[in-house]
């Protein structure tokens, strides 16, 4: 027999501090385990290799995931100038090395400029952009030479936390704040290849990667899988934001009255406020501070894309 709906774990948003070694899948699997069912998705996939906020859906929370996934990110790297490789990161094999040790301190401040604000980036060709249906990433690994066509990213802040001298290569600690879409790989890529010595780009690929925030979510709420594995075999429960207050993180709030609520429940539109400018989409939260849905304002009127409490369920 199958779980009823009283059996189903309590809805909400896991933020979760990913290992290195693990993909965003394995990690899915876990929380499966861990929150004892099968509805868990996840928001904006990390590498293998990368380490940090990875934001976890359990059961309808998993709806507001598309709502995550567009949010500014931060990270901290370690980009290394001096050797370039297939995959844009330490993952991938050498494809040429150079001597970086000319480099100056102000010829890297100027090219980082070069790339802060609004720019056109390339992808890195072993992304998971899809071409004629096929991941680019496995185009590549299947040996064909992949050209992604650039599109415009915004990186609102590119900083040097660091930077050291290891032989012939320069290892920078950075921190970039950039917009959704926004491939630190490529920044790495890019950075390289704007810094010459003699006339030749000196190259450029991450060796670490760590996301730290996805718009008002931080990695200093996160728990670690260890964590979470630890507080369910002590028969705890994963620890959760429930969707009010994981709505209220991701989106603007539309506060309801009992009758809009009801309305809302039942699927119908409500009339927007007349001085409303936004157009994007609202968590609207009822006087307990809980999501009944996510609406749109379109035509004076608010639209629910996603109703989470139907008139007909309890409250």
């Amino acid at each position: 027999m199958g779980r009823s709906a009283k059996d189903e774990p309590a809805p909400g948003l896991v933020l979760v501090d990913k290992p290195a070694g693990w993909t965003s899948h394995d990690v899915v699997g876990r929380m499966r385990r861990l929150a004892g069912t099968r509805k868990v998705g996840h928001a904006g996939t990390l590498d293998p290799m990368a380490t940090g906020l990875l934001v976890i859906g359990i059961g309808r929370a998993t709806k507001l995931l598309t709502y995550v996934v567009g949010h500014d990110k931060v990270y901290e790297a370690t980009i290394r100038l001096g050797q370039s490789t297939v995959t844009d990161d330490a993952e991938g094999d050498v494809t040429a090395t150079a001597d970086a040790t000319a480099v100056t301190s102000p010829q890297i401040a100027d090219a980082i400029a070069g790339l802060t604000g609004d720019i056109q980036q390339v992808p890195s060709a072993v992304s998971a952009i899809k071409i004629d249906g096929q991941r680019a990433y496995k185009r590549v690994r299947e040996g064909e030479d992949v050209e992604l066509p650039a599109r415009p990213v915004t990186v609102h802040a590119f900083s040097v936390l660091g930077a050291r001298r290891e032989g012939s290569f320069i290892d920078l600690d950075v921190r970039v704040d950039v917009s959704s879409g926004t491939y630190v790989r490529a920044l790495a890529r890019d950075l390289g290849a704007a810094l010459q010595v003699d006339g030749v780009s000196v190259g450029g690929h991450l060796t670490s990667l760590r996301r730290t925030s996805v718009g008002d979510l931080e990695i200093k709420d996160a728990h670690t899988l260890d964590e979470l594995g630890a507080l369910v075999e002590a028969g705890g429960e994963v620890p959760r934001l429930s969707l009010g207050a994981a709505a209220a993180d991701i989106l603007p709030v539309h506060a309801l009255s009992e009758a809009d609520a009801l309305a809302l429940g039942y699927g119908q539109h409500l009339v927007a406020d007349a001085d409303l400018a936004y157009d994007g989409p609202l968590a609207a939260l009822d006087a307990a501070g809980e999501l009944v849905a996510i609406v749109r304002p379109e035509n004076g009127r608010l639209r629910p894309e996603v109703v989470f409490r139907p008139a007909n369920a309890q409250a």
